[in-house]
């Protein structure tokens, strides 16, 4: 698509047409997602994925995969893409390189990465997830040493490190910790922030206004998506159980800088249910904050 026709689309779709009154009326307009929501998409066209999502109003992304390219782009062809379609990068996901070494990890070519995530303007580097065959005690043992020597050369290439959750962190470690607590309580608050996913954390039965009270500033990512009553499974936001308008109103205590939009999976089309978040977000203010 040519720029000059994305414009002309990306400005109906701010017009509000898909879903509802614009967020770009709204004094915070900065909506961002986790391309992993749309990644069947990016598999098959990333450039027009992303112009979908300009539309809808998005304008800042948090991205994944990235393995000494972006989505089997190199660095530049990337960069032309963002330009292209409006978009911003806030945060890039990667995994620690404990089992899977890889490049793109926090123990393979860091410095690299580091490089290139400041090429496409990121301000985050988060460790996402670790695969079952990390989840011992051992390599948790070893987590907060691998999270803060990544944490202190991300620090010197002018990028912050954080910590992404899923609900097997909140598992006991021992009589005194789980998982969660012990990576949070053996690493630098300066060094290693905490991406917070309140689906996650919500699943696993704890409330995240305690954490925020136990590690004030902690947590200025976080990941906004809502579960089902009944099956437990993600839904679009505000079709489920989770309060975020409890949650946003702890927003200065957890250090909130920026949230994004993700739905690992839908029992609709993808975009639809991405629709339907936007609608609701647009709906309710208290999502809207700087």
């Amino acid at each position: 698509m040519k720029r000059k026709e994305f414009l002309s689309l990306s400005s109906l779709g701010f017009l509000g047409i898909s879903c509802g009154a614009s967020v770009a009326n709204h004094p915070s307009t900065n909506l961002a997602i986790q391309l992993y929501t749309v990644r069947n998409a990016v598999s098959k066209d990333l450039e027009k994925t992303l112009e979908r999502l300009a539309v809808l109003g998005f304008k800042n992304l948090e991205i994944y995969g990235y393995n000494g390219t972006f989505f089997g782009k190199n660095r530049t062809e990337f960069k032309s893409i963002l330009k292209n379609t409006g978009l911003e990068i806030i945060s890039s996901h990667h995994r620690t390189g404990i089992t899977d070494k890889e490049n793109g990890t926090l123990l393979q070519n860091w410095d690299k990465t580091l490089e290139d995530l400041n090429f496409i303007g990121s301000k985050y580097a988060v460790c996402s997830y670790l695969p079952e065959a990390e989840r011992t005690i051992g390599n948790y043992q070893k987590l907060p040493e691998v999270l803060e020597n990544a944490g202190k050369l991300s620090k010197q290439n002018g990028i912050q490190l954080a910590y992404h959750n899923h609900d097997f962190e909140f598992l006991k470690m021992d009589n005194e910790n789980n998982f969660y607590d012990f990576i949070l309580k053996n690493t630098s608050s300066d060094l290693v922030k905490i991406e917070l996913d309140l689906y996650w954390i919500s699943k696993a039965g704890l409330d995240p206004l305690d954490y925020f009270e136990k590690y004030p500033k902690r947590f200025p990512l976080w990941h906004v998506k809502d579960m089902k009553s009944d099956t437990k499974d993600f839904t679009e936001i505000g079709n489920g159980t989770i309060d975020f308008k409890r949650i946003f109103e702890a927003k200065e205590k957890a250090g909130l800088e920026h949230w994004f939009v993700e739905q690992d999976s839908s029992d609709k089309d993808i975009f639809e249910s991405i629709s339907m978040s936007t609608k609701y977000i647009k709906e309710n203010r208290f999502f809207f904050y700087n």
